[in-house]
């Protein structure tokens, strides 16, 4: 089916979903493949669940006037997502980066849409489904998109722009993110810096972290930068305070203090980031302020939960050796005791990935704890002084009945190692 009539047929079912839990009436349904599943064996369930029409790529599961048969479930899917974007003029902002870019994205969201009808990507689709799915969700009111991009190897931002077609770019940061994947930090630069290849060839705009002097120089020879820092930049600002919440002083483009829900210091560059956005598409600044000071982090991320008297920062929805060390250095800075340290592994490192956690150990001995527990992968392999468990269940049942009475811990790890489970034990 040529690409225009199948957007013909989205613009008279503009739900697309690719899990058929998720079908609701009417719904178009992508029958999407992946090494441990066949989204085609499920054209019967779609049908049942509510689907007006799915699109398959094995023929054997046709159904007369209910399916429509394509070379490539994922790529159609994809096609569709492009020619969709193409019909907007509006602007598309898309960012990546290997720590915060998920917590940037809400920051932004939530002051673009005091002032603006605003599609972005829902959690983390981030993905080479999320992104054209995220696309395929945005209306005809809409007046921005922020399309959240991740990667694990190089050519796959390159590969979500031509999707997205981005107007606008932010790069967080570049740090030890999916070394595996990329192949080491200079990977990671040119991995993230697709994005701004892409800017660089359409002309388009880029927000830059003027701290970083990396984002600078692989921003060169794009048309547009705005810039934001905590000494020099359009955008400037310190934090005051980060115990437990980041209270920012805005400098420049005015001075205003605000007072996030957000824990730790190393929220300041997201916070900086979400003002320069918001104030270079004319926000008005009492409803920036508002809207930062509103947001509510969720999901694991940057997270302050009481429970049984104890104080927790739950940062478990990822983790990887740059945004590890700030955590700690964060954690081991604040007020309140006693300190736990409660840390899963780090997944995705590849050969460095012993060395990097090493250096975790390293760093964790130059600070003083009530405890340290360390649970699985690479942390496993090694020789130290604390406590060490295989799964996060069994940390959090030694943490049931030997944490210290009013306690402050930091759970961090990442995704694959389920560290939010010690809640379940507290």
């Amino acid at each position: 089916m040529p690409i225009a009539d199948l957007y013909a047929l989205y613009l008279q079912h503009p739900v697309v979903e690719t899990d058929t839990r998720k079908l609701t009436q009417g719904s178009l349904y992508f029958a999407l493949r992946g090494p441990n599943f066949n989204g085609n064996a499920f054209v019967a369930k779609a049908l049942e669940n509510g689907a007006v029409a799915c699109v398959i790529d094995e023929e054997q599961y046709a159904v007369p006037g209910k399916t429509i048969l394509v070379p490539d479930a994922l790529t159609a899917l994809q096609e569709l997502a492009a020619h969709h974007r193409n019909q907007f003029t509006i602007p598309f902002l898309a960012i990546t980066g290997s720590n915060g870019k998920t917590t940037t994205k809400e920051l932004i969201h939530a002051v673009l849409s005091t002032t603006y009808r605003t599609y972005t990507t829902e959690g983390n689709l981030n993905n080479h489904i999320g992104v054209p799915l995220t696309i395929l969700k945005i209306r005809g009111d809409a007046g921005m998109a922020i399309i959240e991009m991740g990667a694990n190897h190089r050519g796959e931002i390159a590969s979500y722009c031509r999707i997205a077609r981005p107007t606008h770019g932010l790069i967080t940061n570049c740090g030890k993110a999916h070394l595996e994947g990329f192949g080491g930090e200079e990977g990671v630069r040119k991995g993230k810096g697709e994005l701004f290849d892409s800017l660089r060839e359409s002309g388009g705009t880029a927000f830059l972290m003027a701290d970083y002097d990396y984002l600078k120089n692989m921003s060169e020879g794009i048309t547009r930068t705005v810039s934001y820092g905590t000494a020099t930049g359009d955008v400037t600002g310190t934090a005051l305070r980060s115990d437990p919440f980041l209270d920012v002083q805005l400098v420049q483009p005015a001075e205003r203090r605000i007072a996030t829900q957000l824990v730790g210091a190393y929220n300041l560059p997201n916070v900086l980031a979400a003002v320069a956005v918001g104030t270079f598409f004319d926000v008005p600044m009492d409803r920036l302020v508002d809207a930062l000071q509103g947001y509510t982090p969720s999901n694991s991320r940057s997270q302050l939960v009481r429970k049984a008297g104890h104080t927790v920062i739950l940062d478990a929805y990822n983790a990887n050796p740059s945004s590890m060390k700030l955590a700690i250095e964060n954690f081991a800075r604040a007020e309140g005791g006693p300190k736990v340290l409660v840390l899963g592994a780090m997944a995705e490192l590849g050969p460095q990935s012993l060395a990097e956690h090493e250096a975790i150990v390293s760093q964790i001995g130059q600070s003083a704890w009530a405890e340290v527990v360390l649970v699985g992968g690479d942390f496993q392999k090694l020789s130290h002084a604390y406590r060490g468990f295989a799964t996060a269940s069994g940390a959090g049942e030694w943490l049931r009945s030997n944490l210290p009475s009013n306690s402050c811990l930091l759970v961090k790890g990442s995704r694959s190692a389920g560290m939010e489970k010690v809640l379940d034990y507290l």
